[in-house]
């Protein structure tokens, strides 16, 4: 491999049902910063909504795509099917005393990969793992009216990839990303990207059900952080010469990204760092507005009507 290998998760996006439910859950439940109202560049009648921390740093981001009506998913092998964040240790169990009060659907805190883990699902099912991270000193989003600072997601900590032949992905994550095996437990085995740590780590489990289904409550594709333009375009090279069908690259407004899928199915992105969310709204305002990008702003009046009103109190 000639490029550099990435540097860590840059971002998830899932797929959601009622845009208010999810702004309230991610916004009210799980005190994250919404960093950006947009839309779906591929189809401008659906929000694209950013979630993460202050400033939407790479790798502390979680987006959605909120279908209202959408059928439910189904987990299985193909998808990604856990979205760890990293919560200070001694939080775990304000997290854990804090979901039972607001009804929140969760499971009694595991250790799991040497790490305590207390699992989550939202209100389209999307399983969320909050994980006891030591090592983790980002400080998360401190604005949240409901969640003190103190006890403050930081932000991706690991994502979980299922698969019926997980030797294949293995082998895609250790060659051609330069992905470094970082133990493993049962039949999941844990990958680093960089120096490892929060935030940098893919978590491959072999999984014998059937085929996940892609829907409501489903992961749609993780997204692998590189610095900037050039190093994506080393990337993408390199992808093409090895045999993978890569897209062109394409302007995501707030990053420029390149798509292609594991051998299993998952859907993977590399997305650079730059230019970030403030390069159309102040840091103070993110979130507030909805953002078009250039080329949909003539379409504006359009898109606004076939959007709901979001109402974000956090």
């Amino acid at each position: 491999m000639a490029g550099p290998a990435p540097q860590g998760l840059h971002h998830v996006t899932a797929i959601a049902g009622d845009p208010q439910s999810n702004v309230d859950f991610y916004t009210r439940v799980l005190g994250l910063r919404l960093v950006k109202r947009t839309v779906n560049f591929d189809a401008p009648d659906t929000y694209h909504l950013y979630y993460g921390d202050a400033e939407g740093t790479p790798s502390s981001l979680l987006t959605f795509f909120p279908w209202r009506g959408v059928p439910a998913g189904r987990q299985g092998s193909g998808l990604t099917t856990a979205t760890a964040f990293g919560v200070p240790p001694e939080s775990l169990g304000w997290w854990q005393r804090r979901l039972a009060e607001l009804g929140v659907d969760h499971d009694d805190p595991r250790t799991r990969d040497g790490e305590e883990v207390l699992t989550l699902r939202d209100p389209d099912g999307l399983v969320i793992d909050l994980v006891a991270a030591p090592g983790d000193t980002r400080s998360g989003w401190d604005g949240a009216a409901h969640v003190p600072a103190e006890h403050a997601v930081r932000g991706l900590h690991a994502v979980t990839v299922s698969e019926s032949v997980p030797e294949r992905t293995v082998e895609l994550f250790t060659g051609l990303l330069g992905m470094t095996p970082a133990g493993e437990d049962g039949g999941r085995a844990r990958f680093a990207m960089g120096g490892g740590g929060t935030g940098a780590v893919v978590d491959v489990a072999a999984d014998r059900r059937a085929a996940g289904l892609q829907a409501g409550g489903t992961v749609h594709h993780i997204a692998f952080r590189v610095p900037d333009r050039a190093a994506q375009e080393v990337w993408r090279a390199e992808l093409v010469e090895a045999g993978l069908h890569v897209t062109e690259i394409l302007d995501r407004q707030y990053f420029t990204s390149i798509y292609f899928r594991e051998p299993g199915g998952v859907l993977l992105e590399i997305a650079t760092d730059e230019p970030g969310f403030a390069v159309d709204e102040p840091l103070l305002e993110l979130g507030r507005a909805l953002k078009l990008p250039p080329w949909l702003e003539p379409s504006r009046a359009e898109i606004e009507a076939s959007l709901p009103t979001l109402r974000v109190d956090a």
